[in-house]
């Protein structure tokens, strides 16, 4: 194992059987909507966590799959794992039955696995969003007998409050927090070439399902973790496919999602199937990723399946990677085996390499020198009988590295002379891994 997991918290688990309203009551009292939520039972697959401040308590917040014992879909028995390993760890348990359905088998089952934890618990009847719900929910829910029953609404946002209100009371006091500079990791690629294997092999633990069904991730998954290599925060993605074949509802969700978690991360690692080779679909991800301006490792995966060709095959994948995704030449690469743990801890130390090449900058000095003696070694092409000079350069941020420079005419840069330049900034200082913008503005701009 390559890190710890988690956090000293307190954590209070929501379960419940499918379709129960167990997401939505997760993204009311989260605050924003990080679960998939849809009519179709069984959307949210794997356990989805967040931390949440409530008066002078903090805690971690579990949304659970729906538990339903001898479920015929596929992902049934992995889905009921996860929550009864879930129960295991928990402080305090949200047991949501469906105030409208009222009990079923299913809700009593349920609560049987909740009693022989032994965990506290407090019954949650969701979606009373009525006087009349709220009373036959207190009746029915009762003759469960693991306390009086709260009625809320999370789409209405009734007795939420109360609700958390109730669960503070239960929990121990906690620290302030401290806020440590984890490097956020979104873990990117088509469908099945093994991310959720990969997280869980960082994590040392199966948080996340793993099944060789494509699509099986359907959230956005956040895991803290602290290595040797630094913390990190893993956020395990949907798989995506190509725009054709993304049907609407949660898979198109997933793909949004997906989206999203490039955006909020530092550092993307694609994983590509190391028996396949790069795909279309690869370069397809690799693009998003390029175009959000993100650091960029790709983790060649499942090479536990090269056996004695190990070398020979790691040879004619980064040439491939370099022939196919040549648009990003500076992208780190790990080869690694999420089966059998191999380059783990390689592909943690790239990914806080670029981690720390997204916050490296440049003396202004440095910078202007560099590429003043750029223009005089190479210079511009003449476009419509101009060329282009450059008067002043800076760094104007980090987390992407941007410059700016300052130019007679943005319309005069060729985008070869582009490359160029980003070329020569990228020989002189170190930033592998990682993204860069260059910004060009006419000098009427930085006179003003």
């Amino acid at each position: 194992m390559t890190g710890t997991v988690g956090s000293s918290l307190p954590r209070v688990v929501i379960a419940g059987r499918p379709n129960v309203g167990k997401s939505t009551l997760f993204n009311r009292i989260v605050g924003e909507r990080r679960a998939i939520v849809e009519d179709e039972p069984g959307t949210t697959r794997d356990v989805i966590e967040a931390e949440v401040e409530w008066g002078d308590r903090r805690f971690v917040l579990a949304d659970t799959g729906g538990y339903e014992q001898g479920d015929l879909d596929r992902f049934g028995p992995l889905v009921a794992r996860q929550v009864e390993a879930a129960l295991a760890g928990a402080d305090l348990v949200l047991l949501c039955v469906d105030s409208e359905a009222g009990v079923t088998p299913a809700d009593e089952e349920v609560a049987d696995l909740v009693r022989k934890t032994g965990k506290p618990v407090i019954v949650v009847a969701t979606k009373a969003d009525s006087e009349r719900r709220e009373a036959v929910a207190l009746a029915e829910a009762s003759a469960l007998g693991l306390g009086t029953p709260v009625p809320v609404s999370a789409l209405h946002d009734i007795n939420v409050v109360r609700l958390l209100d109730l669960v503070a009371e239960r929990l121990p006091e906690t620290p302030p927090s401290i806020e440590r500079d984890r490097v956020r990791l979104a873990v990117v690629g088509r469908p099945n070439v093994g991310k959720s294997m990969l997280v869980n092999a960082v994590l040392g633990e199966p948080r996340v399902i793993v099944s060789e069904v494509p699509g099986t991730t359907r959230d956005a998954i956040d895991t803290d973790i602290d290595t040797p290599f630094g913390p990190f925060t893993l956020i395990d993605t949907a798989g995506v496919r190509r725009r054709g074949k993304i049907e609407r509802g949660v898979e198109y969700h997933s793909v949004l999602r997906t989206r999203a978690a490039i955006e909020r991360s530092d550092v993307a690692v694609l994983v590509i199937d190391g028996s396949e080779g790069v795909t279309a679909q690869d370069t397809h991800v690799a693009g998003m990723v390029l175009e959000a301006t993100k650091g960029l490792v790709v983790a060649v995966n499942k090479t536990d399946l090269w056996g004695e060709g190990f070398e020979a095959r790691r040879r004619e994948l980064s040439a491939q990677l370099r022939r196919k995704m040549g648009f990003a030449p500076w992208a780190l690469v790990a080869f690694v085996s999420a089966l059998t743990g191999r380059g783990i801890d390689d592909l943690l130390r790239l990914a806080a390499e670029a981690r720390a090449a997204r916050r490296r900058r440049v003396p202004t000095g440095e910078l202007n020198t560099l590429l003043r003696a750029a223009f005089r070694k190479h210079a511009p092409p003449v476009v419509r009988h101009k060329r282009l000079k450059l008067f002043y350069a800076t760094q104007a941020g980090v987390d992407p590295p941007t410059f700016v420079l300052f130019v007679n005419d943005p319309e005069l840069v060729h985008f070869s002379y582009r490359r160029y330049l980003e070329r020569t900034i990228r020989t002189a200082y170190d930033f592998e891994g990682t993204a860069i913008r260059i910004i060009f503005r006419p000098r009427n701009v930085q006179e003003s």
